[in-house]
């Protein structure tokens, strides 16, 4: 793997970019919109009723920041009215204008109209994230020409920048599961993952497709889970399904796959192949719509005692059905469920958070001039129903202690538990690619029922192996209720969890996995010499490669000749055998298996990249790596170097030095000088900066790779061709900043995205 990445210190796998600033839940924020026109309501209503594009803002202004040219539109089914004065808003930043508000496009405001709260999103969405991923919400003031609106309910939207930012790719099959044109008391296709056949025909009415193609991958999904239940874990992401289930049914969220209309989630497939369910649109969570989609529950009562089972024999919610009737996942669920029931509802944990929104929000739910109930149902909606339309929004107090009153007594809740202690690694810290025994103190389990799950990184499926207590397993002795297993460590933070269950009921430790995990830090065995080389020295440059800044600065390249992964924590670099501890490395660099890391040789320690607190001479020093104890495990010593020219080792990392034309990050045999010359003349790329679209053109030799990088070293693209001399990417989805393009893992452009 040749690529630019080892230039950067990557301090870990896969990145969380967004930011929660702007979803504080600590803060109002401050919405003003701009309309030319002073008809806009009327000019938004038509467009509701009508193809539903955006219209054009004069400008948007968050929290003092202003963004011109804006597409504003009314969003909602049930909840947008053109009577309303107070109707949904979907602002999107750059409809016409390539901006972003702490990268941020879009933003959903919900006006509030089923909820005399207007707590139960924000709150459902702050319990529901402890357990799996969902978006953050907070609240808004929103003003337009001037005129306050009203205080909305502000919630992340489910994007291409949510999943990215959730699960490390965008451009897979992502779907809104709930009907395009939103559900009604007579729809009859809805989206409950029922198998309807092999043509996208039938899922049309039923499902929103978000991506170019996925289809074929849904219909495989629903079929999957339908006919070949025990192969459903290879395509669905069963815990966060578990999940998910079990909080829409605690907390008596039917406007979702649990009631009527089974909707009012999504469905992203990750780089695993495995689709992973989203929670999406908790406005009437807490019991504020009551249809089961087999009864209506009218009265409080009858929602305080929705079964914690609901649909587990009806087939028209199949993913209910048969997840419940595999009798792991059962347990699991019903594990799930209890975590759920003692962290937020036993405790009154929800109900502590429900009055901190309400002191925080009451100020300007008084000054709402649209708010569709009085400022005394807001008060009292916390304990006491109030009617909201057709439906009633119960005491979220009212509801919830009735709720855990019935729940906590059912048989599945009073059984005995299993319990989980001791979780203990037979070394605190291993080495990378050992293999450790990991043990647990575990009872009221079945001999059979204990489960280690683990994985490399965030962004995998957890591996699922049993443990014994056998006497056979580093667990002591057989049935002293010490359960052991081996655990292979092959990353430097290996995460894991232990599952227990009995006849009823499952354990989790910690009690929030998959979605939380135990974490082994592991070390990288010291490097031996020979295992890491100086592969190529650049000592004046004068315009061959340039670093983030544009400058042209000397470079030394390392080559990784090993088939395992090094790490160089603890090692340095210097030019001189006097001072052997010159420059360190950074903490958690790493170089891949036969890969090369490329450090600039510049003093400039505070520029983006890797730079080295020393330069060389071009007529001749040296270059070292060592340990502390003063172990060296390389030296190269040179002399009179040639402008712009590298000297480098042939044969790649074992030969000689020769000097070369450079072979930047990239085998010293790859290129002749000729090569490399034709290379750099003939590579073209524009424009740049850019908004978006890149073309990238190499007029004499095809483009077989392009691999785009951030100024981080953080893989975000990597796109392979066949004899293309012509390639188009598209950057529109990422944020403003500088990005490095690797081209046919030899060639690295620098591309400014504005």
């Amino acid at each position: 793997m040749n690529y630019f990445f080892s230039i950067f210190c990557l301090l870990s796998v896969g990145f969380t970019s967004y930011s929660q600033t702007f979803y504080d839940t600590n803060t109002i924020q401050d919405i003003r919109i701009v309309f030319a026109e002073s008809n806009w309501d009327a000019l938004l209503d038509a467009q509701a009723s009508g193809a539903g594009d955006y219209i054009p803002a004069t400008s948007v202004t968050i929290n003092g920041t202003v963004f011109l040219n804006v597409g504003v539109k009314y969003k909602g089914n049930s909840s947008y009215n053109p009577n309303n004065n107070k109707n949904p808003f979907h602002i999107e930043l750059d409809t016409y204008v390539n901006q972003d508000y702490q990268g941020y496009t879009d933003i959903k405001l919900s006006n509030v109209l089923f909820d005399p709260s207007f707590v139960r999103e924000p709150l459902a969405y702050s319990i529901v994230r402890k357990y799996m991923h969902a978006p953050l919400s907070n609240y808004a003031n929103v003003y337009v020409n001037g005129t306050l609106r009203g205080v909305y309910i502000n919630s992340e939207s489910i994007t291409k920048k949510f999943v990215i930012s959730r699960f490390n790719s965008n451009d897979n099959a992502f779907f809104n599961c709930s009907p395009p044109g939103g559900a009604t008391p007579s729809s009859t296709n809805l989206p409950n993952l029922a198998y309807l056949g092999a043509s996208s025909a039938s899922y049309l009415t039923a499902y929103e497709i978000k991506s170019l193609t996925g289809w074929d991958d849904l219909i495989n999904l629903t079929n999957t889970l339908s006919n070949n239940t025990t192969a459903i874990e290879t395509i669905l992401d069963v815990d966060r399904a578990l999940w998910m289930l079990a909080f829409d049914n605690v907390f008596v969220n039917l406007d979702s796959y649990i009631g009527k209309f089974k909707q009012n989630y999504y469905l992203y497939k990750d780089a695993n192949g495995r689709f992973n369910p989203i929670i999406w649109d908790l406005n009437m969570s807490f019991g504020t719509f009551g249809d089961t989609g087999i009864q209506n529950l009218t009265s409080t009562t009858a929602k305080r005692n929705l079964s914690h089972l609901n649909h587990a024999t009806d087939a028209a919610w199949p993913l209910i059905v048969k997840l419940l009737a595999v009798p792991r996942y059962k347990k699991m669920y019903l594990a799930h469920y209890a975590t759920i029931l003692s962290e937020n509802v036993t405790n009154g944990a929800y109900l502590i958070a429900a009055n901190s929104l309400q002191t925080l929000i009451g100020p300007s739910v008084q000054a709402d001039p649209y708010k569709f109930y009085t400022y005394s149902q807001f008060q009292s909606n916390i304990s006491t129903d109030v009617t909201v339309g057709m439906n009633t929004a119960p005491g979220i107090s009212n509801l919830m202690s009735g709720r855990n009153t019935f729940l906590v007594a059912q048989s599945d809740f009073t059984a005995t538990k299993p319990v989980i202690s001791n979780v203990l690694p037979s070394i605190a810290i291993p080495v990378v690619n050992s293999t450790i025994s990991i043990t647990a103190t575990v009872t009221n389990t079945n001999t059979d029922g204990v489960l280690l799950g683990y994985r490399a990184n965030k962004f995998l499926p957890f591996t699922k192996v049993p443990l014994y207590d056998d006497g056979l397993h580093n667990d002591g002795a057989a049935g002293d209720s010490v359960y052991g297993g081996l655990l292979p460590v092959n990353s430097i933070a290996t995460q894991y969890y232990i599952y227990a269950e009995n006849n009823t009921i499952g354990k989790f430790s910690p009690e929030r996995a998959e979605h939380e995990f135990y974490t082994l830090n592991a070390t990288y065995p010291k490097i031996q010499a020979g295992q890491l080389k100086i592969n190529e020295i650049m000592a004046q440059n004068t315009a061959t490669i340039s670093d983030a800044n544009g400058e042209y600065e000397d470079w030394f390249e390392l080559y990784n000749t090993t088939s395992t992964t090094l790490s160089l924590d603890n090692l340095y670099a210097t030019d001189t055998a006097t001072n052997l501890l010159k420059w360190e490395f950074p903490s958690g660099l790493i170089i891949a298996p036969y890969s090369y890391l490329t450090v600039w040789a510049d003093e400039d320690l505070t520029q983006a990249g890797i730079h080295a607190n020393f330069k060389f001479s071009t007529t001749g020093e040296s270059a070292l790596l060592s340990y502390p104890d003063g172990t060296i495990i390389e030296t190269v010593t040179f002399g009179q170097q040639t402008p712009d020219m590298g000297y480098a080792r042939i044969p790649n990392g074992t030969g000689n030095f020769v000097i070369q034309s450079p072979t930047f990050n990239a085998n010293n045999q790859t290129l002749t000088s000729q090569d490399f010359e034709i290379s750099k003349q003939q590579l073209t790329y524009s424009p740049n900066p850019t908004t978006g679209m890149v073309s990238i053109k190499n007029g004499l030799s095809p483009i077989n790779s392009v691999s785009v990088y951030s100024v981080q070293g953080q893989l975000l693209l990597e796109n392979t061709y066949s004899n293309q001399n012509e390639i188009a990417m598209d950057l529109s989805h990422y944020t403003k900043g500088i990005y490095f393009v690797v081209v046919n893992q030899t060639t690295t452009l620098k591309l400014i995205r504005k």
